[in-house]
């Protein structure tokens, strides 16, 4: 998928708060969910799984 304007900030956002870069690219749906688990277990897996979901979408 091509990157849009939006993409670095969503990235940036990713880095801090990992749940907050998910729900601006897919809002309120499963991978957001997914995410606030994966960031509870260790912050790196919320991290890299932010970055798939906005790489992917």
């Amino acid at each position: 998928m091509a990157l849009t304007a939006t993409d670095p900030i969503k990235m940036i956002f990713a880095v801090i708060f990992p749940p907050l870069g998910v729900f601006l690219e897919v809002g309120l749906k499963g991978h957001f969910w997914l995410n606030i688990l994966l960031t509870l277990f260790g912050f790196i897996p919320g991290i890299l799984h932010a970055f798939y979901v906005i790489l992917k979408h």
